[in-house]
């Protein structure tokens, strides 16, 4: 079954009836998910909305294989996770559809990315194999066209020389990095940048001290002379991102939304702007899962916005966005 048509999402009727339809279709095809609903005795002739669809734990990434597809599995996307700790993995059977996610999120929020020059600062995704970020990135600038779009790994001047020149050209820049490598450029240098976007995606990897959103992102603005850094929410077991242009709120594209479960019991929905488990719809995954329940805490907000608040306590630190604010 094709579920292309949720690219094309503009209402909340059309998101909810394309929701209906992938639960039925994984409940039939993906074995784990099937398990896990028939156990809670949520089957699709029980569920009458969205809201009472269930949401598989995040952590069967890491021992099943979440798959609603006979096709060939064409990628397979690891988490970096931590030393010792057991990597998530998400088969992806259709590679086309997560080019598709991201290439139309990314311009539902910023425009098109020939429009940018991408610096993608990712050294330790780059030093691993499997990362959707890194595979995210790649094509995002390969799709800019320009000649000064690249990765940038251990060669910090080469970066700084460049992102300040290009910066004064008054070229539209757009740079990517994991939090901890941006640190570690404006420890080198300092800059007032005027014509670029600077967004982290989370993570100290181990190589900085966790900090705190708000922290962060103060040392950030001061050491790149911006008002506001952009942020990306996504993870391995996600085909979608959701993005934001400051202050740390989140929105996402028309295919995915933020719901917030009671922390107490992860059967219950909470209100906006009550603090709790972070569940993601993520239509674009409708050849694994499309409804998962993150180890995030998070608020909704009154217009779909969202925000990430921390984590709960033993879970894994990895993927992207993970500090607690």
């Amino acid at each position: 079954m094709h579920f292309s048509g949720i690219f094309t999402i503009d209402n909340q009727a059309q998101f909810e009836e394309m929701c209906m339809r992938i639960f039925q279709h994984q409940v039939v095809s993906n074995t784990t998910y099937r398990e896990f609903v028939e156990l809670l005795g949520r089957m699709p002739d029980k569920i009458t909305g969205i809201e009472q669809i269930p949401f598989l734990p995040i952590e069967f990434f890491k021992s099943r294989d979440i798959l609603a597809s006979s096709r060939q599995v064409e990628a397979v996307f690891t988490s970096s996770g931590t030393t010792g700790s057991i990597p998530s993995r998400h088969l992806v059977a259709d590679i086309s559809v997560y080019q598709r996610s991201f290439t139309l999120g990314f311009q539902h929020f910023y425009g098109l990315p020939k429009d940018y020059i991408i610096l993608a600062l990712l050294p330790s995704y780059l030093e691993r194999g499997g990362s959707s970020l890194v595979y995210m990135a790649n094509e995002l600038i390969q799709l800019s066209g320009s000649k000064h779009s690249g990765f940038y790994l251990d060669n910090m001047e080469e970066l700084a020389s460049n992102l300040q020149e290009l910066d004064r050209s008054g070229k539209r820049v757009l740079l990517l990095g994991v939090s901890y490598a941006l640190l570690d450029l404006i420890a080198l240098r300092q800059f007032k940048l005027e014509n670029t976007i600077v967004m982290e995606t989370g993570g100290m990897k181990g190589r900085r001290r966790e900090m705190v959103r708000e922290e962060l992102h103060r040392d950030l603005k001061a050491g790149f002379g911006v008002d506001r850094i952009h942020s990306e929410y996504g993870m391995t077991e996600l085909l979608s991102q959701a993005y934001s242009s400051g202050n740390g709120i989140f929105d996402c594209p028309p295919w995915m939304k933020i719901l917030i479960r009671d922390p107490e019991d992860p059967l219950h929905l909470l209100g906006n702007n009550r603090t709790g488990g972070v569940n993601v719809i993520d239509l674009a995954n409708f050849n694994s899962c499309s409804f998962i329940a993150t180890q995030d805490l998070g608020r909704a907000g009154e217009d779909s916005s969202f925000e990430i608040v921390g984590r709960f306590d033993h879970s894994d630190i990895r993927g992207c966005n993970l500090m607690a604010v």
